[in-house]
Order: C-alpha cells, then structure tokens, then sequence
C-alpha cells in the first residue's frame, strides 16, 4: 500500500544517482563558466521536481495523498543552489511545507501503522541535514571556486558512465480524469525553474526600439497619450480573448478500497451512500448545487472544493471537515467529535442533540454559523466569531471574540 510514496522516493534516488548529486564537490565549479551552461546544469533537478509535482497532481485521490503532498512540497529545496544569498532559510521554508502534511501523516496513522511515522522521521531528515550543510559551508550562498577547473561539458552533454539504478516499480492506479486544483505556490516556483532553463536566450523575445519610438524624447508621442504605430511585419498578432473551456468531469460516486468517492457532482439531489462501515471514509470533491446523505457510521468526512452543498450524515468517529468550500450546509442527525472548517465562506451547521458537545475548529472562514436544537423541534442560530480582539495582561497575551456591530 505504500507503492505511491516508495515510486517518489526510488525517483528521488535514481536521479540522484544518475546524476551524481553531491552537494560538497559543488564548490570545485568555476566562477567564469558561461550562463548557459550552469542552467543546464541546473536543468535536471527543475525537470525532476516538475515532475514529481505532476506525479502528486495526478493521484489526488490517492490515500497516501498526504505522503505525495509532503514529498512535492520539500522537494523545491532542491533548487538551494540557485539562490543568490542565504539558501539555509528557504530550505526551512520548504521542510516546513512538508511538515504540514507529515503531521497529517502522523496523526492519520498514529494508533495503526508505526512505519509511517519512520517514514515521516526519514524524510524529513533529508532537509534538516542539508539545512546543516548549508549553514555550514554556504551560509550567504554558492561560492564559486575562482581558481577551479570550468565544468566540463560532459556533466550535461553525455550520460553518466556508471549503470543506473533499476526504474521504480509502476504506480497504484490513478484517477487520470481529474484536473488538478490550482496552486499558486507550485507555479511559481515552476515558472523559477523555467526561467532558469531558459538562460542567455531569456532576451531573445526582446525587440529594440529606436529613439523615434521613446516617448521621453519624441514630443509627438507624448502629446498622442505614448500611442505609435508599428510596421505589420513587426507588429504584434493580437491576442485572443476567449478563455479556454473547462475540462469537464464525469460525476463520481463509488467505493474504492476504503474511501467512498463523491465527485465532480452537478446540480444533482438525492445521492445516498448507504452501505458504510466504520473503518471508511468519504471524500466529496468539487461538487457544486447537490445534496449527500451518508447513513450509518464512517470513520471521517471530508468536503474540498464544493459549493452549495448540503450534506448530512449520521455518524462520525473521528472528524468533519469542511476546506476551500462555499455555500455549505452540515446536518449532523447522530455524533460526530470534530467538526473543521478552513477557507470557506458561508457554512451552516445544524446540530442534534447528540452532538451539542462536539468542537467546532475554524480558521481562514466567514458566514459560519451554528444552529442547536430546541425543545420545540426548532433551532436556534448563533454566529462563529470572526474577529477577535487581542491585549497584553503583564506577562500574556489574551485573546478573545468581539461583537461585530451591524
């Protein structure tokens, strides 16, 4: 079951050694080798983490997720060499990425499989180490040898001499008709990458304008508002504005192994998941104007990217949660422990009276609002605090909810 999370790491490890990655010889490349050849040097680990980033994308509905999502979050730390001065901070940046959903991990599989957190342990210490190194040998950035050799051609122009590694064992079945969420993080970094692949012909697209066509010294432009004409041959082809259309999805409501999948659903009343177990979850994604009803008992509940979704379930053992929503509305009919609501705006909760001791975590949210029953059979409405009012008291802080007057 851990073929997704052991796929990655052999990855990892076969690039590495066909590439013959070693962060300390490093330090022998000499400063007066062109541009172009330090991006490609640089180019086979900007392949490599677009690539696992991709491979993370494209099993969203994966139950080793988190595991995939903490490899491609620490894995741009690769990129340390790059950077112009003090790389050590932004490898702690993205160990603490990674750490997000290694907590999950742990908390996921605390009580049922230990390997998991050694598997938490053993990645997490690839970062730490290379922190270290850093801050050790690198602390304001790269340094170039000024004496060394230049980096022969061979390091990017031919294959490694030694064998590679085997290729890694193919991965669990995927969900190839999903599209990926937007991340604005992993383009970024991505569009880093592509500008570092680019080197020296990152100019090319640019055009020389000659003095009659500068605004500051041609007085005819500027009374004409910067406008000019330009030559048809040179001008630029207008660009379009049609949007791409969205990939359509087809609607999802299955069980596979343990993890009831309800996705992709449109405008679509009355879906039932009727056959549960304790040990399942259900996992409900993007969704929009639909209602779910899920009897019996489940393990948890998770609803990501919906919106106007009515759900209501019967019971839960370990923990709702509500993320990157809108327009939601919770009916719990028997018990549930935890209910978490994260980037959503708009989210009703009706309780029962089973469930009046449940917690409500919130954070990043608006509209949130919980209603208890009544002895009428009726309910009763009361906001979530969304603001919040901090002073010092001698030695700590105090935090507390504050009335928003309306």
């Amino acid at each position: 079951k851990h073929d997704l999370c052991r796929a990655l790491q052999e990855k990892i490890l076969t690039f590495c050694a066909c590439n013959t990655i070693d962060f300390p010889p490093l330090s022998w490349l000499c400063v007066a080798s062109p541009q172009t050849e330090l991006t490609d040097l640089l180019r086979p680990i900007s392949d490599q983490i677009e690539e696992i980033q991709s491979f993370r994308e494209k099993n969203r509905g994966s139950q080793l997720f988190n595991h995939l999502s903490a490899v491609s979050e620490g894995i741009p730390a690769l990129g340390w060499v790059a950077l112009s001065q003090k790389p050590a901070p932004y490898v702690k940046e993205m160990n603490d990425a990674a750490m997000f959903y290694t907590n999950r991990v742990l908390k996921d599989y605390k009580d049922s499989d230990p390997c998991h957190a050694e598997w938490v342990r053993s990645y997490l210490s690839i970062w730490t180490e290379l922190q270290a190194y850093i801050k050790q040998h690198h602390t304001t950035g790269l340094v170039w040898s000024k004496t060394g050799p230049i980096a022969p051609s061979s390091l990017f122009m031919a294959a490694p001499a030694g064998p590679c590694p085997p290729p890694p064992p193919p991965p669990l079945p995927v969900f190839t008709d999903e599209s990926p969420k937007s991340d604005t993080t992993a383009a970024q970094r991505s569009a880093l990458f592509a500008q570092l692949n680019q080197g020296e012909a990152i100019t090319k697209g640019l055009k020389h304008v000659s003095d009659e066509q500068k605004t500051h010294k041609n007085p005819v432009l500027r009374s004409q508002g910067g406008e000019h004409q330009t030559s048809p041959s040179k001008g630029r082809a207008p660009c379009s504005s049609t949007p791409t259309p969205a990939k359509k999805h087809s609607p999802v409501l299955e069980l596979e192994g343990k993890k009831w999948r309800v996705e992709y659903q449109e405008q679509t009343h009355g879906l039932v998941i009727e056959e549960t177990e304790l040990r399942q979850v259900v996992y409900v994604f993007s969704c929009n104007n639909s209602t779910l009803h899920i009897k019996g008992k489940v393990n948890s509940i998770i609803v990501d990217n919906c919106k106007k979704l009515g759900l209501v379930f019967d019971n839960v053992v370990g923990i709702l949660e509500v993320i990157n929503s809108k327009d939601i509305q919770l009916q719990v009919l028997g018990k549930v422990p935890t209910i978490s609501i994260n980037k959503t705006e708009g989210c009703h909760v009706y309780l029962s009276k089973e469930a009046l001791n449940c917690e409500i975590i919130s954070a990043k949210s608006s509209e949130m609002n919980i209603l208890v029953p009544q002895e009428d059979d009726d309910y009763r409405e009361f906001p979530v605090p969304e603001q919040f009012k901090t002073v010092w008291h001698g030695s700590k802080l105090v935090t507390e909810p504050t009335e928003i007057a309306g």
